[in-house]
């Protein structure tokens, strides 16, 4: 987790092609990636040479992503699956699929997922709203999917010198200084002890919460205060898996800033493909200053910098 005593690091360079550890057989996997971040970090993955793996909850809408790769000439780095990582039957398919076709990967980058309430949303709040009319399908979707998806698809990490590479796309939004709930707070900023059960406990509390709508009172963030909670669980859990898997899988939290996508109404400081370069600069470093459990922060006028 990140706290506001903590001091910023300071910002680290781009990789140089001397510093290249993957090749055309690494794999990287890249959820919510029919467009903006997650199709840009397609795109730079494919630009580098990986192979890409890129997943969408809507068939037609991956395909049309496909489609787009291939007039930029990628299409032949890339391959796609449907996957939605709220659905347990999707991410066994997703599995399966993946087996039949690679032995393992080296690269998961899991976005959060926005759209639409016309659209079976999963984040319903739009800029200046903070309704959590539907907080437990935001929480579901994007901490206990993601938790899911990572732990079916933990066995086929490749086991490699260069390290495998977990990449969670956050935010700041999920920090603990908008946090203003002591109980809470104590239970996710000790990072020695945090555990899966203390970090459900506080996601059941949250909910609890809303449900009897004491949720304003309780120190909650007061900016889309289900998103946050959910991406303070996920950052948590990040953490609890860079300690289980040190030595064997990087995983890190990166909140790319306020970047022009949908879910921001297109307004923002820089572009997706501003925000994808910084992912990925992040996740292909090499494996000699390659961290784990680290929550970056990414500007296209400060650069990268780490948080914890």
């Amino acid at each position: 987790m990140v706290s506001s005593r903590r001091q910023e690091q300071p910002p680290f360079s781009h990789p140089t092609t001397a510093a290249r550890w993957w090749s055309k057989d690494s794999v990287a996997i890249v959820t919510g990636a029919n467009k903006g971040i997650g199709y840009a970090l397609v795109k730079r993955f494919a630009e580098l040479g990986l192979t890409v793996v890129l997943t969408a909850r809507n068939q037609s809408r991956g395909l049309q992503a496909m489609d787009s790769l291939k007039v930029l000439g990628l299409d032949h780095h890339v391959r796609f699956c449907q996957l939605d990582i709220s659905d347990p039957a999707s991410i066994c398919s997703f599995v399966s699929w993946f087996r039949s076709r690679f032995v393992a990967f080296d690269i998961l980058v899991i976005l959060p997922i926005w759209t639409q309430v016309n659209n079976a949303a999963v984040c319903f709040n739009a800029m200046n709203e903070n309704k959590l009319d539907h907080a437990e399908t935001v929480i579901n979707t994007n901490y206990y999917g993601t938790k899911h998806f990572t732990e079916a698809m933990l066995p086929l990490f490749r086991r490699s010198a260069s390290m495998s590479r977990i990449l969670n796309i956050s935010s700041r939004l999920g920090t603990l200084d908008k946090l203003n709930n002591p109980q809470m707070k104590a239970i996710l900023g000790d990072t020695e002890i945090l555990s899966e059960d203390g970090i459900d406990r506080v996601v059941n509390t949250f909910l609890e919460d809303v449900k009897e709508g004491r949720w304003r009172t309780k120190g909650w963030p007061k900016i889309w205060t289900d998103y946050s909670v959910a991406k303070l669980a996920l950052n948590a859990y990040s953490q609890v898996l860079a300690r289980r898997y040190k030595g064997v899988v990087s995983v890190n939290s990166f909140c790319p800033g306020f970047t022009q996508t949908g879910m921001t109404d297109g307004k923002g400081k820089h572009s997706a493909d501003d925000a994808a370069e910084m992912a990925a600069a992040v996740v292909v470093l090499p494996s000699s200053v390659l961290s784990t459990g680290k929550f970056y922060a990414g500007s296209t006028t400060r650069g990268i910098c780490s948080k914890l």
